[in-house]
């Protein structure tokens, strides 16, 4: 795993958070972010919402890259558990590191661990992710926000 990568999906919320692809494939996932001001706590440190993102992303993505000759064209997947234990403070560059364990026909199995620059861990976890037929499309967003949005109001 060496060189940065493109994500195969656009997630808006990881380009905010900045976060990096490292590395995609043969069931494994790596993602590195320079803490900024914005990822920090009260404490300075990096939020623990960065932290469970980092591994949340690294260990679907480890997930995804099991599937096909190219990973990007893989089936969706969907978190639907997810430990995490904070082992200490996270500061400077972190990489999180994803691994499938083990997987079924609709379920994977997924460790995930956050190393500070020095290699110490600072976040470790455990998800399982169910595999999807099809990713979300567009199109269906569309109308979920068509429906939550109220109608303007016509003057009388």
């Amino acid at each position: 795993m060496s060189g940065r990568l493109h994500f195969p999906l656009r997630i808006p919320f990881v380009e905010q958070l900045g976060l990096e692809l490292w590395g995609f494939g043969d069931g494994k996932a790596e993602l590195r972010v320079d803490l900024a001001e914005v990822h920090l706590n009260s404490w300075q440190v990096a939020h623990g919402g960065v932290l469970m993102t980092m591994l949340d992303v690294a260990m679907a993505h480890a997930a995804r890259s099991h599937h096909s000759h190219d990973p990007a064209q893989g089936p969706g997947v969907a978190t639907i558990e997810m430990k995490t234990t904070f082992m200490r403070p996270a500061e400077g560059r972190l990489r999180a590191l994803g691994a499938l364990l083990h997987r079924t026909t609709t379920l994977a199995f997924c460790e995930g661990s956050v190393l500070d620059d020095g290699g110490r861990l600072c976040a470790h976890g455990t998800a399982t992710f169910k595999y999807l037929r099809a990713l979300p499309t567009q199109g269906r967003h569309a109308k979920a926000l068509q429906r939550a949005t109220p109608a303007p109001e016509t003057p009388t």
